[in-house]
């Protein structure tokens, strides 16, 4: 079995929007405007909400976005998020 890291810090970062229950997991320090060049649709019956990849001119992921976030993220990680630009103090 392969170990795994909790990874948190100013990289990786959950933005959530309660009111429009949309998610977006930064995985990049800054996203300049413009920075997505792509916009890739993930479609999977599996998912419990729609997940948008963006990434930049590269093909480097930036970011996630997860519309109905209540539904295909775990609670705690929501519980964890920025909540309307407020910013996580964990």
């Amino acid at each position: 079995m392969t170990a795994r890291s909790n990874i948190r810090g100013p990289t990786l970062r959950v933005e959530h929007d309660g009111e429009n229950d949309v998610a977006y997991v930064h995985l990049a320090e800054e996203i300049a405007p413009g920075a997505a060049r792509t916009r890739i649709v993930v479609e999977d019956p599996a998912l419990r909400g729609e997940v948008i990849l963006d990434l930049d001119e590269h093909g480097r992921l930036l970011g996630v976005e997860v519309a109905g976030a209540s539904a295909a993220l775990f609670p705690e990680t929501l519980a964890e998020s920025e909540q309307e630009g407020t910013p996580y103090e964990g």
